[in-house]
């Protein structure tokens, strides 16, 4: 799927004169950002634009403050974020006057606002006009802006105040399920696992009977199958022609599943030491293309390496070389999901 949509919403959102207020994080933005034009195109056309530009964005601080200052010079309302944290949540609200009042539009996502990384990172994003989520990112927006510290959310989980507890009380969750004899399994995807207290909490619940499914493409301190330890567990590196960047979790919890996207990975600091953000996917045909999308990628014998209890990774290569290799066939199934059926065809 494309990046299109993002930078089509943004897009329309600047020019359309019923939008009344843009807000966002930029943390990389490319130096032609066709996302960071459309701002100063909303603030031109007199609409209320705030964002919040992360400047410690490795390797991409001056293209960063180039457009900070391009963004100010126009009236866009430009913050740098909490002192002493990196911002580093993606997130994006379009308040917009409806003909029954103001309508808050959404889009939440696990990697950045730029479309040069977008054409080489895999990530997922969410559209949104859940008023739910509207009042979450308010006060959100409010945080980061200093307006005010929030109340409460209904959906976001926010870092450092308290997302590895979250995440904690969840892998717990699976564990005593397991205990009480429910079906208790978790997937995560993310791109790097060292936090400490995360990886102590995983192998309790392998302990206590949870399957757990790991889908890690970079650093990755916990060790999958040590007798007594971690049997219950496997962890995959895909290393493919897109990098593999999303942040994805599944938490079975006896069939009344849980899902989450994020823009954190299980880091201390992403923990600690930055602004971030994980929140539901509620909608159950998007909860049901997630869990496909999970265990189509623990399904790929081409691409994936699969951790041994060493900590040395091997492939599982089918003989006949008919293996299934998640990126091409993922991509074959959206292409197919495109396409018109016969009878809307017919219609047209």
């Amino acid at each position: 799927q494309s990046f299109d949509p993002v930078t089509h919403f943004l897009g329309e959102s600047a020019k359309e004169p019923k939008v009344l207020a843009i807000k966002m994080t930029l943390y990389r933005v490319s130096p032609n950002s066709p996302i960071a034009q459309a701002l100063l195109r909303a603030a031109e056309a007199g609409k209320e634009v705030s964002v919040l530009v992360e400047l410690q964005a490795r390797f991409d601080e001056e293209a960063n403050i180039t457009w900070a200052r391009a963004l100010e010079e126009v009236g866009v309302h430009v913050v740098y974020g909490l002192v002493g944290y990196k911002t580093h949540c993606k997130a994006c609200l379009i308040v917009r006057q409806e003909a029954d009042g103001i309508r808050r539009y959404r889009h939440l996502a696990t990697g950045n606002y730029n479309v040069r990384t977008s054409g080489v990172y895999s990530d997922i994003g969410l559209f949104t006009c859940r008023e739910s989520f509207g009042e979450d990112l308010t006060e959100l927006f409010n945080l980061l802006t200093g307006y005010a510290r929030p109340q409460s959310f209904h959906h976001l989980v926010l870092a450092p105040s308290g997302l590895r507890e979250h995440f904690i009380n969840l892998i717990r969750r699976e564990a005593e399920q397991a205990r009480a004899g429910q079906p208790a399994r978790i997937i995560a995807k993310v791109n790097s696992l060292i936090d400490t207290a995360i990886i102590k909490e995983l192998y309790a619940a392998s302990q206590a009977g949870v399957g757990i499914d790991l889908i890690v493409r970079g650093m990755c301190s916990l060790r999958p199958g040590v007798p007594g330890v971690s049997e219950g567990i496997r962890v995959v590196s895909i290393v493919d022609r897109y990098l593999e960047h999303a942040r994805i979790f599944h938490f079975q919890n006896g069939g009344n599943d849980t899902f989450l996207l994020a823009s954190a990975d299980w880091m201390p600091r992403n923990f600690d030491r930055r602004i971030e953000i994980a929140f539901p996917v509620i909608e159950p045909r998007l909860r049901a293309k997630l869990k496909d999308f999970l265990e189509l990628q623990l399904a790929d014998t081409v691409k994936g390496w699969w951790m041994q209890p060493d900590g040395d990774y091997v492939r599982t290569l089918d003989k006949d070389h008919s293996g299934v290799r998640f990126q091409e066939r993922f991509y074959e199934i959206l292409q197919a999901d495109n396409k018109p059926s016969a009878a809307k065809r017919v219609a047209a």
